[in-house]
């Protein structure tokens, strides 16, 4: 991988903590510093944004000084951040979080926008501490430096492009460096407050917050988020993990649609230094319905009807037209920009915004939109038959188009080939539609649809399936390794226990992981992109599936515990690891990989129940003495 020179002073990726509002977020560092928010949408422009231009982006610091030693977590079953600094002379807690609205409606953005906040709180816990403050705003990706001005001694106004924000900070406020600063001395048992609320017009009337209002704001959001938590149904080893996951998912949800955005960020790089930097705030059919598994096994049957209606709004109109992506809103349109004037985390450019990739025909879709009805049914109930209707379009699409080439699940700039991965998905699609109309009774003609499922079942046995090397391969016609086939099981195209797939899993095992046995989608194929990237973290999710369902139980979680061991000291997960350092890679935090945690870790339980189960049984002698097998 190509790593640059003087790539200082970006933190690595791990050393960030996320919190939400689910309209947007925020990325806070160990050293305090808020170095990516974006108002008022996940999508949004970014406010604060020196994650991707240190010079440029903007921040919003809040730290003491002096500082030898950091530790940080989240307040039990929530999403408020809590950074505890230990000084030369003190020590301080600083939390952080975002006040939730959940139950905003989408046809009020702008009243949901102008209560958008960031609160942050530092108390000094022992001896005393010097502290520093530093807000300073930079709209539209750091292309807008603000008009700031003072609104008394303890608050600030900062506007330009349309955008503004407010602060107010209990410590008394100057303007500097077209933002604003404070510092000042905390003694034990004292706190400091400072807030920023997101403004979307040339408007600084704002009401400033008293502090009451701000400690009643943190025990709110405290309370939404561990009522939230305390519906997760899973009591397994991994609990701690499984719930930080569920509330990650939770985080990057956009509250009035039910959309999932894939990660909090744009352009961060999976190769330090190179071009593949993604714009992932943005809502994928993919995710969406790996998401709805992950939360349904864990109880969690709200979050899987709003996606369910997420996916009927946006969704909704030709099977043809359908896109891979959507903006939270469901917007189609996400024409891909470079921002060319932006440096790049670690000087990694270009810098995107949008993603082109919404435009490109991905046939696995089609599979993942029918298998998020399949859920739905599964964990909910039974659907409209409006929603049936717009089904059966999918239906009858993939079975005039499935024979067509696409640019796959990895999403390639080579241009379309006959990905297997994108033939299965065209098979669940038949699968789940046929499943559906067969346990609710709906009107479909079910003779057909089995005769294409077994056709492209046969197509890809027949053509996917390399017998000379005992793999599936990547594409017809190609000898390449893809991990997307580790999949193939879990969609229940083919056991795991079928020796092709054994073979194929053995593949993938010895030619596409990394030393720590971390799991690369692909090697040595022309994707249409120079420079090279990490393991990725939801393909060794799908090896450790897969040992589990060879009945190999405990080296599965021996790959698991791997992996958990890469999250940082927060529990939150990348899009990739890189193979030879260990570090972080990819938009962050990614909710493929927590997704993937929270479904491996509930295998794993089910799959020690069942051997626990066997060994009980053992225990039980029958007349004849023998043991029951």
């Amino acid at each position: 991988m190509a790593h640059p020179p003087d790539t200082q002073p970006y933190p690595p990726i791990a050393d960030y903590g996320l919190i939400s509002d689910m309209h947007s977020c925020a990325l806070v560092s160990r050293a305090g510093s808020i170095d990516w928010c974006c108002f008022p949408r996940f999508d949004s422009p970014s406010v604060f944004g020196r994650i991707l231009d240190w010079r440029k982006g903007g921040h919003f610091l809040l730290a003491p000084r002096d500082v030898r030693s950091v530790t940080r977590r989240y307040v039990p079953e929530t999403n408020i951040l809590e950074t505890e600094f230990q000084t030369g002379d003190g020590s301080a807690t600083l939390t952080d979080f975002m006040p939730v609205h959940p139950h905003s409606k989408p046809e009020q953005p702008r009243e949901v926008s102008s209560r958008q906040q960031i609160v942050r709180s530092l108390k000094c816990t022992n001896g005393n501490v010097d502290f520093v403050m530093e807000c300073m705003p930079r709209f539209d990706y750091g292309s807008v430096v603000p008009h700031a001005q003072l609104d008394g001694p303890h608050a600030g106004f900062a506007h330009g492009g349309g955008e503004a924000i407010s602060l107010y900070c209990s410590s008394e406020v100057q303007i500097e460096n077209d933002g604003f600063s404070s510092g000042g001395r905390l003694e034990a048992g004292q706190r400091l407050w400072a807030c920023v609320t997101y403004r979307s017009r040339f408007s600084h009337n704002v009401k400033k917050p008293h502090e009451s209002e701000l400690e009643l704001s943190l025990i709110e959001t405290t309370s939404f988020w561990r009522k939230w938590a305390a519906l997760c149904t899973y009591e397994g080893a991994y609990r701690d993990d499984v719930i930080r996951s569920a509330l990650t998912l939770k985080a990057l949800t956009y509250a009035p649609s039910g959309g999932l955005v894939a990660a909090a960020t744009t352009s961060l790089p999976e190769d330090i230094g190179g071009e593949r930097n993604w714009d992932y705030r943005y809502t994928w059919i993919r995710d969406t319905s790996f998401a709805i598994y992950a939360l349904s096994i864990l109880g969690y049957r709200e979050e899987a009807s709003a996606f369910k209606d997420w996916l009927e709004w946006s969704t909704v109109g030709r099977a043809r037209d359908l896109q891979v992506m959507y903006g939270v809103g469901g917007e189609r349109r996400l024409t891909e920009i470079r921002l060319d004037e932006l440096e790049g985390y670690r000087r990694s450019q270009p810098v995107r915004i949008g993603n082109g990739a919404h435009s490109q025909q991905q046939l696995d879709v089609y599979g993942e939109l029918l298998d998020a009805a399949h859920l739905y049914r599964k964990f909910v109930g039974p659907f409209e038959m409006q929603y049936w209707d717009s089904c059966r379009r999918v239906v009858e699409f993939v079975i005039d188009h499935w024979h067509e080439p696409d640019e796959g699940i990895w999403e390639t700039r080579g241009g379309p080939q006959h990905f297997v991965f994108s033939k299965v998905l065209c098979w669940v699609a038949l699968d789940r539609a046929i499943k559906a109309a067969r346990a609710l009774g709906l009107s479909a003609d079910l003779d057909r649809w089995r005769a294409v499922r077994a056709e492209i079942k046969q197509d890809v046995l027949q053509k996917g399936f390399d017998a000379e090397r005992g793999t599936f391969v990547q594409a017809y016609g190609s000898n390449n390794l893809d991990a997307a086939a580790l999949a193939l099981p879990l969609f229940g195209f083919i056991r795991a226990d079928d020796q092709r797939m054994r073979s194929t899993i053995e593949s993938i095992e010895r030619d596409l992981t990394s030393p720590e046995g971390f799991v690369y989608r692909y090697r040595n194929f022309d994707d249409g992109l120079s420079g090279d990237e990490g393991a990725f973290t939801i393909c060794t999710y799908w090896l450790a599936d897969n040992f589990i369902a060879l009945g190999d139980i405990d080296r599965a979680r021996e790959l698991f515990e791997r992996l958990k061991g890469y999250a940082n000291d927060l529990g939150l997960l990348s899009e990739q690891i890189d193979g030879q350092s260990g570090e972080m890679l990819g938009n962050f935090p990614q909710a493929f990989s927590h997704m993937a945690l929270i479904n491996t870790a509930v295998m794993l339980q089910r799959a020690e129940r069942r051997r626990g189960a066997v060994r009980d049984l053992t225990k039980v002698r029958p007349s004849s003495g023998e043991a029951v097998s």
